[in-house]
């Protein structure tokens, strides 16, 4: 299966909760934290809601 490199490069201060808890759910704790993730359909959902925060990347 493929995975994905996501890496948050925008604050969830000031965002709504849904978003704040959505960054949570990825893994996320802090700034330019660089996590790698499967890429089935319930973590696509949840990097869609948060696109605006993070940069993708794929991994061969």
């Amino acid at each position: 299966m493929k995975k994905i490199k996501i890496t948050q490069v925008r604050s969830g201060i000031d965002k709504p909760l849904r978003q704040k808890r959505t960054l949570e759910a990825l893994g996320f704790k802090k700034m330019h934290q660089v996590i790698e993730v499967e890429a089935i359909p319930q973590m696509l959902g949840m990097i869609e809601k948060v696109r605006h925060l993070i940069t993708i990347e794929e991994i061969d």
